[in-house]
């Protein structure tokens, strides 16, 4: 890629022609580890026999290796003058004459050789060499980039140089242009085109089900670097994962003290399903490229690993198949291809810049938002990757594969495997998940998750975890109640959700006094005082309007029609009642517009009693489900009481909202 050579190439080719009796064949000279074939033989026979010439070469921009011969060169009408011998075509006795001179070394270099015989006039004219200055037979792609598109065509794809407007039949990744190389052949003849999509993304796959043995042993790196919210989910869905148990052992990293919990719950409650398990904790202080250097080592020692599967903690595994499918793809390092909702970043880059760091490929938007489907050749996977295990005992058995004096881990990683000329493929063939944002991640609450709904929001992870899972089928489903007149009842929140939202209030402790004097509130004073939090006490009042406006405005426009909130103005709290504290509240009526009641636990489980009583319809709503919200108008006519809890504790989420 770098330095002169190759004259190996040139003694092979002269001891083949040897062999060859029929003096009308014509031979087709390439480089082979870095050239794809956009057309057949048919296209460049008579694109060659147009040449009119016995011998045609490759042509360049740029001269090497001697740049002192560049006025040596003649000079063309139109195109590149240089030479280049990574591709030549012609009859076999002028090859043959072509080569007969070559006495060098196998280090020599293959082009100056062929460079001096094409500037020598006598020799050009005598073997009739000339070169292909248009490119309309080969295309070598150092120095020429700008100048190479993709024309798709027909099911078909070529690379056409725009400059003189050709289609080459060969297209030739010479020097350090090999990642465009792989670009191009992403689709480079008919790999992927907008008619058939991926049309080798099914061949040579590894399938699972017909194994008459075990599944191949996989482990497993979980790499915990910074605090990351939804740490319980992560664990729920790697449980969820299907791969057999007795097929995974599981290499855990955890840099956070703040996690620990998490991590050893999981083992407590699951290690035992898996074949091992090896958990590095912060006490050890270990680094995060030193973590990920010895999960690949524990892999790359143990006879029996197959796979070491890399994700890091803020991954969202969606797909249970995720591990099955990536195995089944049987390549050298494959990574499912995730995305952060709303936003075009992902786990890939389809290009590199000139210094080594992100550039976006043409075809990087397609792909992300899934208009191209197939298995991607990529110079850069993160976050969540499968490795052959097999790798690591070859090519990667350099230890320290994630350390870099300039780069972070996993472009040194990547850059590592570049050098060794292996592969890496993303495949978005399927839908597979998402990352978090980790930024702005609170660790100062019980439970800092509640805190994400800005970060991690709507129709991703905050929902999923803490929004009820009828939600959505509300309107479709006619799942909304009408216990009292003008009160609506309907499903918001999820079990964790009440679970957390009370553990938070209890955590905190500073319950009011229940007292007609209240600071916290405009006025200073509360006409029907509760035992309350309020959400601003514990950091939660930008959230909780948030959450209203996500979730409960769409429903009181749907049915108070004509009435539209923007939850400017809430007051939010969460009331605690309890037979030896506040039982109940006596009759009044709300200071909002509507309000909003949410049961947070289950009467008959965590108390008795309760409930809420409008007297002007002498109507009752005496067993609130736990994570349902009451929604009715609060001034006028709904004048109600709370019902005396008589045991236990019973807690509501409650919202006074005004325009």
């Amino acid at each position: 890629m770098s330095a002169p050579g190759g004259g190996q190439k040139v003694r092979l080719l002269k001891t083949a022609l040897e062999e060859i009796k029929n003096e009308d064949e014509v031979i087709l000279f390439i480089d082979s580890y870095d050239v794809v074939f956009a057309s057949g033989p048919k296209e460049l026979l008579k694109k060659f026999q147009q040449s009119r010439h016995k011998v045609v070469f490759s042509s360049e921009t740029l001269i090497w290796p001697d740049r002192h011969l560049e006025d040596k060169h003649p000079h063309v009408r139109e195109g590149n003058r240089f030479l280049g011998s990574g591709g030549f075509i012609g009859y076999v006795p002028k090859v043959r004459e072509m080569v007969s001179g070559w006495t060098g070394e196998d280090g020599d270099s293959d082009q100056l050789f062929f460079t001096k015989i094409y500037i020598d006039p006598e020799k050009r004219k005598s073997i009739n060499i000339t070169l292909d200055s248009k490119c309309r037979l080969f295309q070598n792609l150092h120095g020429a980039l700008d100048e190479v598109v993709l024309k798709f065509e027909d099911s078909r794809v070529r690379a056409r140089n725009v400059l003189y407007d050709t289609l080459p039949v060969i297209v030739h990744g010479n020097g350090p242009t090999k990642l465009q190389m792989n670009y191009l052949g992403n689709y480079i003849p008919n790999t992927w085109t907008f008619e058939t999509g991926c049309t080798v993304c099914h061949e040579d796959l590894r399938p699972l089900t017909t194994l008459k043995s075990e599944y191949p042993l996989v482990v497993i790196g979980i790499f915990i670097q910074q605090p990351t919210p939804f740490v319980t989910v992560f664990f729920e869905r790697l449980l969820k994962l299907q791969y057999p148990k007795n097929r995974l052992k599981l290499f855990i990293y955890n840099q956070e003290v703040h996690h620990e919990r998490q991590v050893s719950a999981f083992l407590q409650d699951h290690g035992s399903l898996y074949q091992d398990v090896k958990l590095i904790g912060p006490e050890e202080e270990m680094d995060g490229p030193a973590s990920r250097n010895l999960g690949f080592d524990m892999c790359r020692k143990d006879k029996d690993c197959d796979y070491f599967f890399s994700v890091d903690i803020e991954v969202v595994l969606k797909n249970e198949n995720t591990l099955k499918i990536l195995v089944e793809q049987n390549l050298p390092v494959v990574a499912p291809m995730i995305t952060r909702p709303g936003r075009l970043w992902s786990n890939f880059w389809g290009a590199l810049s000139a210094d080594g760091y992100y550039a976006r490929s043409e075809d990087y938007v397609d792909i992300v938002q899934g208009h191209r489907e197939g298995v991607w050749n990529v110079p850069y996977v993160s976050n969540v990757y499968l490795v052959k295990a097999s790798l690591l005992r070859s090519e990667l058995t350099e230890y320290e594969l994630f350390n870099s004096n300039i780069l972070d881990p996993d472009m040194a990683y990547c850059h590592n495997i570049r050098s060794k000329e292996i592969f890496m493929y993303v495949t978005n063939m399927h839908s597979f998940g998402r990352i978090l944002s980790t930024e702005n991640y609170q660790t100062n609450h019980l439970h800092n998750d509640l805190w994400q709904i800005f970060e991690n929001p709507l129709v991703s992870d905050w929902e999923e975890r803490y929004i009820h899972e009828n939600y959505t089928h509300i309107m479709k489903d006619k799942l909304i109640e009408t216990p009292c007149p003008d009160v609506y009842w309907f499903p918001v929140f999820s079990e964790v959700a009440c679970n957390h939202l009370v553990e938070e209030m209890e955590n905190y402790g500073k319950w009011s006094g229940g007292g007609n004097m209240d600071k916290r509130i405009q006025g200073g004073y509360e006409n029907v005082p509760t035992i309350d939090i309020h959400m601003n006490q514990v950091n939660y009042d930008k959230e909780w309007r948030k959450f209203l406006l996500e979730y409960i405005a769409p429903i009181t426009e749907k049915m108070f029609p004509g009435y539209y909130t923007t939850c400017s103005t809430p007051l939010n709290f969460v009331v605690r009642y309890k037979p030896d504290e506040q039982p109940l509240l006596v009759p009044h009526h709300d200071a909002s517009t509507f309000t909003i009641n949410i049961a947070l636990n289950s009467k008959g489980v965590d108390y008795q009693g309760g409930g809420c009583r409008f007297l002007r319809y002498n109507c009752s709503v005496k067993a609130p489900r736990k994570g349902w919200a009451l929604m009715h108008p609060g001034r006028l006519t709904h004048y109600h009481e709370g019902l005396p809890t008589t045991a236990g504790v019973r807690y509501i989420a409650v919202s006074f909202v005004d325009p």
